[in-house]
């Protein structure tokens, strides 16, 4: 079976199938099952890495399988790294991984902690063609992976669910969505050309915009309001404040989506590392 198109033999294949982690998309989701666990007040590593590796399998399925659908099914991708075998392997190997994680967090914890974390594989899983040709599938797939990630991290550990941890996962949701539409305007014309429903091809480019920095200004009033009412940490103050002045810069990018994605995504992983530190010295 040919697995990598450019190339042969195991290095060729290997760095196909490696060429599909994405460490900027994959930290999230990853960072997001650890700041759960970190919220629960309990470590159980072997809970810890069975989480962990299960959200990052999930999102390997989802890069793959929208790689495959893009290049393989749809022809929008000029090229891609695995052959239309070599993503199908991958995609078995992946699922077989998150859902061998799966089983083993059910065993261990209960039939909950499993179906909390089983949404990031069908969404990832699902991502192209379905979800990704309207609007909300779109637009909040990856966050609502990422919202699943934290709540299924806290509740492996804790096997419950806080107001505390389900108002962080609504945060995440929002400013994550407006990140991901902001990410999404990148291929506004080539979107709307093939008829695909994004925020930007709906809404137009600059009410887009707006809408997608509204989302993020909510999420981060949401903090700052939570924070004085002692449901986070007072520390948690700080997150927003850090992630507006990234926000501002981005914005100042103006119809440059690629670089405001490029500045919100570090952005986020700063509005993450300040939570994490507040509810750690919290």
């Amino acid at each position: 079976m040919e697995i990598a198109r450019h190339g042969t033999g195991v290095r060729a294949d290997v760095g196909a199938l490696v060429s599909q982690i994405h460490p900027v998309f994959m930290l999230p989701p990853v960072a997001a099952s650890a700041f759960g666990a970190v919220l629960s007040g309990r470590l159980d590593v072997t809970l810890l890495v069975l989480h962990l590796v299960a959200a990052f399998a999930a999102l390997y399925t989802a890069h793959i399988k929208d790689g495959y659908v893009d290049f393989h099914g749809r022809g929008e991708d000029d090229d891609h790294p695995l052959t239309a075998s070599g993503c199908r392997l991958a995609l078995a190997g992946a699922s077989a991984v998150f859902f061998s994680s799966l089983l083993a967090i059910g065993l261990l914890v209960d039939v909950w902690a499993a179906l909390l974390t089983l949404p990031g594989w069908v969404i990832g899983y699902l991502h192209a063609p379905q979800l990704d040709l309207n609007p909300v599938g779109a637009t909040a797939g990856y966050p609502a992976g990422i919202a699943f990630a934290l709540l299924g991290g806290y509740y492996v550990q804790a096997t419950t669910l806080t107001t505390a941890v389900v108002a962080f996962a609504v945060v995440f949701l929002l400013v994550l969505s407006g990140i991901k539409t902001i990410d999404d305007a990148k291929d506004y014309e080539y979107d709307r050309s093939i008829g695909k429903r994004t925020v930007a091809v709906v809404l137009g480019r600059q009410r887009a915009r707006l809408f997608a920095y509204g989302l993020m200004a909510v999420g981060m009033v949401v903090v700052v309001a939570l924070a004085v009412a002692g449901v986070f940490p007072p520390a948690s103050v700080f997150a927003p404040v850090v992630f507006a002045v990234v926000a501002a810069f981005a914005w100042r990018a103006g119809d440059d989506a690629s670089l405001a994605t490029k500045l919100l995504i570090r952005g986020s992983y700063l509005f993450l590392a300040v939570l994490v530190a507040a509810v750690w010295l919290g």
